[in-house]
């Protein structure tokens, strides 16, 4: 993204510096996911989704989604999204966003991914979706988890993880609070969302990878138990979905 256009090389040091290794980068629209692509390409340990963001759900035409079924095939591409359904924003209309939403999760089975899932105040139509689509052999993830206690517990049983954004540093994240009490570690992973969503103590800054250290170290502090065994254990978790190795991807 734009942020990053000036100084990526600096923000991938201090990322690994800090701990963070590799990095999964974002496709949501055409632009995007190429660009996601020849990133991974070009530099070690990132890899790459492809995938029309509900804001661009318009973009989701037959031609551009062969074109992105064809990007998928690509070694270093790990996963199929951001994908999904936003009723706050409605950039796209309804009936558009479930359109290609639908279409895009058929695309994500048959390419054999996980699914990357953006759900802002969408929570019925997601399941039902999901549920209409599935099974997801691959699993999948529901990016940036903005639900509560049941709708967590309902993507598990679809075979989803729980991804923890900087949200969870915020004081008044009550319902995410009890998330990630309650889940067992094994079903979450932690993100960025970056640029935003910085956690505390750099919230309303620029995020970047090495800042997830506050994320684990809130999600830790919630479970009660060593930052070592978070970072451990949701590292763990996202080589598993996105079958990433240390210096390359698991060719499917």
């Amino acid at each position: 993204m734009a942020d990053y256009l000036s100084d990526l090389d600096e923000v991938l040091r201090s990322a690994a510096s800090h701990g963070i290794k590799r990095v999964v980068t974002i496709g949501v629209d055409m632009a995007s996911s190429r660009a996601a692509v020849s990133l991974a390409e070009r530099i070690p340990n990132i890899f790459a989704t492809v995938g029309i963001h509900p804001h661009d759900a318009r973009q989701a035409s037959p031609e551009n989604l062969r074109r992105l079924a064809d990007l998928a095939a690509h070694r270093l591409v790990v996963g199929y999204g951001e994908i999904g359904l936003d009723y706050v924003k409605n950039y796209a209309p309804r009936e558009v966003q479930l359109r290609a939403f639908a279409e895009q999760l058929h695309l994500a089975r048959e390419l054999a991914l996980p699914v990357v899932i953006h759900d802002r105040e969408a929570h019925e139509d997601v399941c039902r979706l999901i549920k209409e689509s599935g099974p997801f052999p691959k699993g999948g993830v529901m990016h940036c988890f903005s639900g509560d206690r049941r709708l967590a517990e309902t993507m598990v049983d679809f075979g989803f993880l729980i991804s923890i954004p900087g949200v969870v540093t915020f004081a008044n994240a009550h319902a995410l609070h009890e998330v990630v009490r309650t889940l067992d570690l094994r079903h979450l992973l932690l993100e960025t969302d970056g640029p935003y969503l910085a956690p505390v103590p750099c919230r309303g800054k620029r995020n970047e990878p090495k800042l997830l250290l506050f994320t684990a170290q809130k999600v830790a502090d919630l479970k009660m138990m060593p930052i070592d065994e978070v970072a451990r254990t949701t590292t763990a978790n996202a080589v598993r979905l996105f079958r990433l190795t240390r210096g390359n991807h698991d060719l499917r």
